[in-house]
């Protein structure tokens, strides 16, 4: 039965084959160069091979050498390929969750998704980026994180999706706003002609409230920001489309008052990954948790 070789002594044999030198060989390997010889010498015993011929010239590989050599590469990439492998599994496991969400789900959802990951898996730390739901999706596309959040009603097709939940979105007003004092409800056509104060194309808010409308929205002010949103409504700037979780509070307090009109403003919340990859954890354990409440 041939014995097995150490990986160490098949490093050591490609190595004198780059360098046509042991002692360059030894140097890259770290080991002093009466190592590398003594390494040398007990493979070639071991297997009564003659792979290194060594003169004052350098050291080049005999016929033999040249078999073993070009097998051992091969060997030596599905092992560093391997241990590369496992390593990243590793740091996944111990470490860094990348996640990219929209506006809406990172300010009022993931809070409390993450906060009840930590007591389960306290060794993984989040990195969480924040931008609409396209941006999203791009960031996910890009391999830039692994995991997203939309609230988005249109599933992108080369993704792969989980239903998280779902959210709906508020037409709301100042309680100064004239339409506040009506005993009846604005028609769908009365809104479509209305300036309103909206997010900006590409976020999921957006994308949900020009389905529903459908017509093109006419604009009071555009905004990134779920709070300037709010803020332009409380001061009359116009009625905002935001998300019912946003205002609950100043609906609560009468500061904010919902328009309600026949336009189906729900949509789903989505965990988003890249198509042709396998979800894991710590990735799998955030979904699972955001999926159940």
């Amino acid at each position: 039965m041939i014995a097995d070789i150490d990986l160490e002594s098949l490093r050591l044999i490609v190595a004198i084959d780059r360098h046509h030198s042991l002692g360059a060989a030894a140097r890259e390997l770290g080991i002093s160069q009466p190592a590398a010889s003594a390494r040398l010498r007990s493979v070639e015993s071991r297997y009564g091979l003659s792979l290194v011929a060594r003169s004052r010239r350098g050291s080049t590989l005999t016929e033999d050498g040249h078999a073993v050599c070009s097998w051992a590469q091969n060997v030596l990439h599905e092992v560093d390929t391997l241990k590369a492998g496992i390593a990243a599994l590793s740091e996944q496991r111990k470490g860094g969750l990348g996640i990219a969400a929209s506006l809406t789900i990172a300010e009022y959802f993931l809070p409390r998704w993450l906060g009840e990951l930590r007591p389960l898996m306290p060794e993984v730390h989040a990195a969480l980026r924040v931008m609409n739901s396209a941006d999203v999706v791009s960031r996910v596309r890009e391999h830039d994180v692994r995991l997203g959040f939309v609230e988005s009603p249109e599933r992108p097709s080369d993704m792969s999706t989980r239903r998280v939940g779902s959210d709906r979105l508020a037409i709301v007003i100042s309680a100064r706003h004239e339409w506040a004092r009506r005993v009846y409800v604005p028609t769908v056509d009365e809104l479509a002609v209305t300036p309103l104060v909206l997010r900006e194309v590409g976020s999921g808010t957006r994308e949900t409230f020009d389905r529903a409308l459908g017509v093109e929205p006419r604009l009071a002010l555009e905004v990134s920001s779920t709070n300037a949103l709010v803020g332009a409504a409380v001061n009359g700037v116009g009625p905002a489309v935001v998300s019912e979780v946003a205002v609950r509070p100043l609906l609560d307090a009468g500061v904010l008052v919902e328009v309600r009109i026949d336009l189906d403003l729900t949509r789903p919340l989505l965990a988003i990954w890249r198509g042709d990859e396998t979800l894991r954890s710590p990735a799998t354990d955030l979904v699972a948790i955001a999926a159940q409440r």
